[in-house]
């Protein structure tokens, strides 16, 4: 793949598993089925698009700035939106990068704007001669790919929610709450795409352009994805019950905190009352010429006190 270049990939298929490599200065050949692979946020991909006979209308499809994964016919060819997972160094997983595919009467023209894997590990196999041998095999083995690389991402999440469960158990803190709400966000972001990506291969499975072994090969794709949106799913509900179970941890606690000082409260009302009410400056308090009269206080707010702890216990309220 050319960094540099607009055209990320020109290769013509042998029909053998390699291919024959063209620039972008070369016109396409009608007579050889060939993949192009572009950068659709460059200028010249359109006008090289325009001067390569491609319909207008699989031009603006090929360079729309936002797509959905779908698979509808278009100029006589099939236009295919996919997602891929972002396996770029510091990059999220779940920030999918589109492909947009368009598979016409005489190969393929992809577009796309940020480097997918799954797109260099093909064409790393026609370089080393083990790749598709039609168009038609090159799109089954481009969904295949893509398929493929979400599993470990998934798995990933599934990993990092049994993690949290396993915090949860040993000890539950405040920081699992954003913890586990980030992976539910990934979750619902993943499933945004896959869901419609699974009907779109649903829909490629269907199209007459493939063969039997490409009908096979997206079928094990489709029931991969299908399992990986219900895997997907269960990390998600795991992922909400793991939150209910932080906040209702917390919130035990923070009801614990309030009953103790609750029963503290009701424990030093009357003692408070009582020395509130022998704090006053007036005359003719009792005790004020005894010499004991402090210790006999003392010792009667000790008996209220010890008298309230028994209520309470009686109340079972303690």
């Amino acid at each position: 793949m050319d960094n540099n270049s607009w055209l990320k990939i020109g290769c013509y298929l042998d029909g053998e598993g390699g291919g024959t490599t063209f620039g972008p200065e070369e016109r396409l050949k009608s007579d050889q089925c060939y993949w192009a692979h572009l950068d659709y946020t460059h200028p010249q991909t359109v006008s090289w698009m325009e001067a390569n006979g491609v319909p207008g209308r699989v031009i603006e499809a090929l360079t729309a700035a936002e797509t959905r994964p779908r698979a509808i016919e278009v100029a006589g060819g099939l236009l295919v939106y996919l997602r891929g997972v972002n396996l770029q160094p510091g990059a999220r997983p779940e920030d999918m990068i589109a492909l947009r595919l368009w598979l016409g009467p005489h190969g393929v023209i992809s577009t796309q704007k940020r480097t997918l894997v799954s797109v260099q590990t093909v064409e790393a196999a026609l370089k080393a001669g083990e790749g598709a041998m039609s168009a038609t095999q090159l799109v089954a083995a481009l969904v295949d790919e893509l398929t493929w690389l979400m599993e470990d991402v998934i798995e990933n999440l599934e990993t990092e929610v049994e993690t949290c469960a396993e915090q949860l158990d040993a000890s539950p803190t405040a920081s699992l709450t954003s913890q586990l709400g980030l992976l539910r966000r990934r979750a619902i972001t993943l499933r945004r795409y896959l869901t419609p990506q699974r009907e779109a291969l649903v829909k490629l499975q269907s199209d007459r352009l493939f063969s039997d072994s490409d009908v096979i090969q997206i079928r094990e794709a489709t029931d991969r994805l299908l399992r990986l949106v219900e895997d997907l799913d269960a990390a998600r509900e795991h992922a909400t019950l793991l939150q209910e179970e932080v906040f209702a941890v917390q919130n035990e606690a923070i009801n614990d905190r309030m009953y103790l000082l609750a029963i503290i409260s009701a424990l030093f009302l009357p003692l408070g009352f009582l020395t509130g009410l022998f704090g006053i400056n007036v005359g003719g308090l009792p005790g004020l010429e005894n010499d004991r009269a402090f210790w006999w206080f003392c010792g009667g707010m000790s008996v209220i006190a010890l008298g309230v702890v028994i209520w309470m216990r009686k109340r079972r309220w303690l």
